[in-house]
């Protein structure tokens, strides 16, 4: 196949679950490579990712998923991906782009430009989409399409390979948005790491036994406390100072909610809700 419209050769999943597995059918789908290469230390994984051809190739050895690869995509929960860098460095070909999709970015930007070879481009990436599901059986290759993806270069980044990530993105269908790690880091522990931790505080709150009675309004508002326990541990270690500054806040509220329901304060309660309300709206 020739190269053409590809953006690369040779692309390297590392972890091929629900968002990895959704990488490979999008890049298979929009032809952004000549070959995608699945690496996992899960057999199961592998075989579910070549059966469902969201990789051509699947290896549990890293130096045979990675050696020759133009694109390397760390698509595992965040302490893996710390932990990734350092192992894939001594694979990689000179001028290999690696990108992530974690959640967090300030440990890992920083992981990245300390553990990996000087001639290796590290560019960092959050796309806004995923699932409480988890396995490459929930895959697709729509996931990324009308989303938005956050690239997280700094003063290192080369700024060549910050741009080919950004076609990457555009090309599976996002719209790309550029932040610093450490902007990246304060406004997701406020639109995305808390609202998680309100749905498992949520579902530990609330009384085992009156779960048969759940409404939809329940259901909609702790879907995500279905979310994989490791991948959000990993999170809250790696984003502590502003996920602490958000629950704070949100306990400050909770707080002011309690005591106008408890003194039965009708127009303390009105505003809250109204403020709420007026913001929730806002949200397109």
């Amino acid at each position: 196949m020739p190269l053409g419209s590809q953006l690369f050769r040779k692309v390297t999943i590392v972890g091929v679950g629900l968002m990895g597995g959704s990488l490979g059918l999008a890049i298979k789908k929009h032809k952004l490579a000549r070959e995608v290469v699945g690496l996992s230390q899960r057999h199961a994984s592998l075989v579910a990712a070549l059966k469902n051809q969201a990789v051509d190739q699947a290896y549990h050895d890293v130096s045979k998923a990675v050696i020759y690869a133009d694109l390397v995509i760390l698509a595992t929960p965040v302490n893996v991906i710390l932990g990734m860098l350092s192992m894939i460095g001594p694979y990689l070909r000179r001028h290999c782009i690696v990108t992530d999709v974690g959640s967090t970015k300030t440990s890992i930007v920083n992981a990245a430009h300390n553990h990996l070879p000087p001639y290796v481009h590290f560019v960092g990436s959050h796309p806004l989409v995923g699932s409480e599901k988890i396995g490459v059986q929930h895959a697709a290759a729509e996931l990324f399409e009308n989303s938005t993806c956050i690239i997280t270069p700094n003063e290192k980044t080369d700024r060549s390979a910050c741009e080919r990530v950004k076609i990457f993105w555009k090309r599976l269908g996002a719209q790309t948005k550029t932040l610093t790690p450490e902007e990246h880091d304060r406004i997701l522990a406020y639109i995305s790491h808390l609202p998680h931790l309100l749905a498992f505080a949520l579902m530990e709150t609330i009384p085992e036994n009156t779960l048969e009675y759940t409404t939809q309004g329940l259901k909609d508002t702790t879907r995500i406390a279905s979310s994989s326990p490791q991948m959000w541990n990993d999170i809250c270690l790696s984003n502590t100072r502003n996920i602490v500054k958000s629950l704070d806040e949100l306990v400050k509220n909770l707080s002011a909610l309690r005591k106008s329901v408890n003194i039965r304060d009708h127009k303390t309660l009105m505003d809250h809700f109204k403020i709420a309300k007026t913001k929730r709206d806002k949200i397109v």
